[in-house]
């Protein structure tokens, strides 16, 4: 199966957005209206993956792409429901990771509201490991802990000492000050002293 990768605009983003309401959690979702406001100003992009020969549609992502530091931010990716389990993801993640191949990186944001045992954050994190996504140590909560991976391209891993500011810039580039504030809880890495 060849799939493909096509950059969608507002009228996907209504189609999609009841998908993305039912495949996250309340507390990570962006207000529509912000998303709008965002591939308008260039500062997101909703990707979808597609089917060449069936033009279907079988899985969708949402990426931050304007940041001071070169970075692009993967905030949603998922399967729709009735392709999952098939491989689709693995496919969409190498097309992602292939169409921002000139950047510094790609951040992930690893968030999960209902993983009492910690295994859904497991199998997250064990999927994108085999993309060269590697764990950085964050203090980062929105809505619940978020965990963060990286996958270095031209730059870095070692986003450490500035990933705050990074993951500030993202944001204040689509969220008012109010959504800010209520969702974006990031600070400094403390690193224990030698």
């Amino acid at each position: 199966v060849m799939l493909n990768l096509r950059k969608c605009g507002h009228k996907d983003l209504e189609r999609y957005y009841s998908l993305l309401e039912m495949d996250f959690a309340k507390e990570e979702i962006i207000s529509k209206l912000s998303l709008h406001r965002a591939l308008l100003n260039g500062s997101a992009e909703l990707l979808v993956v597609y089917d060449e020969e069936s033009s279907l549609e079988v899985a969708y992502a949402l990426v931050l792409t304007k940041n001071l530091y070169g970075y692009v931010l993967l905030k949603y990716m998922a399967v729709l429901p009735w392709y999952r389990g098939k491989g689709v993801g693995i496919a969409a993640m190498r097309l992602i990771n292939k169409r921002y191949a000139d950047r510094q990186g790609i951040i992930a944001e690893l968030t999960s509201f209902e993983d009492e045992d910690g295994s859904m954050i497991k199998g997250l994190r064990k999927f994108f490991a085999r993309f060269g996504y590697v764990v950085v140590d964050s203090d980062y909560r929105s809505g619940a802990p978020v965990e963060l991976m990286v996958k270095p391209i031209k730059g870095t891993f070692e986003i450490e000492p500035v990933e705050h500011r990074i993951i500030r810039d993202f944001y204040t580039r689509i969220l008012n000050p109010f959504a800010m504030d209520k969702m974006i809880d990031i600070r400094p890495v403390r690193k224990p002293e030698e």
